[in-house]
């Protein structure tokens, strides 16, 4: 009994390498199977490499908007921080200078008093001069003038009367200037306000 028969062994594969077909004479095409494998292969491999790219490029990007949004963020909390700090300074400089001001205030009225009386005269003058520009320097401004309509915001009423000659609540009489920086009112103006005369009272 031969070693097939009993299955002992399996049966030999047998490949046929030839270039040329014994029983046409063609040339077999095996090679451009081959080459076409080759190239499929390739392909692949090419197809591969270019995915893995752009995976790496769309992480690249994202981490450089990351990076991008970050430094946008500083950059803002930082100018804040600027605006903030310079706004502080400012406020505080100007909270130092109305301090000081509001300190010379009657300094100012009793010079005021003088010159309307005629006393400022000689270097007792110059140095008024000297002390009322150097506030204006400073920003110091006065308001308040006769037959300008009373603003509660900017004036103080320290007399009350009625007349016919005005139309509405009026200064009749600036019994003290007031001052202001800008738009701050250090203090307001003291004054006298007419009103129009009350209407008769009826008789009947």
């Amino acid at each position: 009994m031969s070693t097939r028969e009993n299955g002992s062994e399996e049966e030999p594969v047998i490949r046929d390498n030839r270039k040329i077909d014994p029983e046409t004479g063609q040339v077999r095409e095996t090679g451009q199977a081959e080459t076409t494998g080759q190239n499929d292969r390739e392909q692949a491999a090419d197809t591969s490499s270019s995915l893995a790219s752009d995976l790496a490029s769309i992480e690249l990007a994202t981490q450089l908007a990351e990076r991008t949004a970050d430094l946008q963020r500083l950059q803002a909390e930082y100018s804040n921080y600027r605006k903030r700090v310079e706004r502080d300074r400012v406020a505080v400089r100007e909270q130092a200078v109305a301090g000081v001001l509001a300190e010379l205030l009657p300094v100012l009225d009793d010079i005021g008093r003088a010159r309307d009386h005629g006393e400022l005269t000689g270097g007792f003058a110059k140095v008024s001069e000297s002390l009322e520009a150097a506030t204006g320097k400073l920003g110091l401004s006065t308001f308040g003038t006769k037959g300008e309509p009373f603003d509660p915001t900017v004036h103080e009423a320290l007399m009350h009367s009625y007349s016919p000659d005005v139309t509405e609540p009026t200064c009749v009489e600036i019994l003290q200037p007031g001052y202001r920086i800008g738009e701050r009112v250090l203090r307001p103006a003291r004054v006298a306000v007419a009103e129009p005369e009350e209407p008769a009272a009826d008789d009947n």
